[in-house]
């Protein structure tokens, strides 16, 4: 394959929210007819255990996130609480759970695909998917925490899979 039609990304984000971009865009560019490797690193990790369910949606910090609701009336759908609701609000016990309820409500209501379905579309795309062995050793993970198909190497490996790529991405 040409080096044109390569692309990297760096997926370093562990959260609920966090999760879809480098998903979406590995299979993106595998329907565009690129040969696509993620590099999962720190809290990337999170993105290739066998387990999902426990990531959670971020919203403290995180000012951008519009906040509609997924059900009752279409008015009170069109609402956007993101910026009507203090950061500090965020802080409080269990709002990450409402979020990623209400984001998984959200999705399911959408169409979007699950998380579980976005990363077996890639793997079935032959998305290669790395994860930085020094971040699993550092994590205390296992081989066998991670699901089957992914190739654990160092920072060097990535380096080689971008030599010569057009896109390199760092989510």
């Amino acid at each position: 394959m040409s080096d044109s039609k390569k692309m990297t990304i760096i997926a370093t984000k562990g959260t609920f929210d966090w999760a879809f971009p480098p998903f979406i865009i590995a299979s993106t560019g595998v329907a565009m007819d690129k040969e696509v490797t993620i590099f999962f690193t720190f809290y990337g990790l999170n993105l290739l255990l066998k387990d999902t369910s426990k990531l959670r949606v971020s919203p403290l910090g995180n000012p951008g996130m519009p906040m509609k609701l997924p059900f009752g009336p279409e008015w009170l759908q069109k609402i956007d609480f993101g910026p009507k609701i203090p950061n500090i609000f965020w802080s409080l016990p269990f709002t990450e759970y409402l979020a990623t309820y209400l984001m998984k409500k959200t999705m399911k209501k959408n169409g979007v695909a699950t998380l579980d379905e976005l990363r077996s579309m890639c793997q079935e795309f032959d998305v290669k998917f790395i994860a930085c062995e020094m971040t699993v050793d550092l994590f205390g993970y296992t081989k066998e925490d991670f699901i089957d198909g992914v190739e654990f190497a160092g920072a060097a490996t990535y380096f080689n899979e971008c030599d010569g790529s057009n896109h390199n991405l760092y989510m």
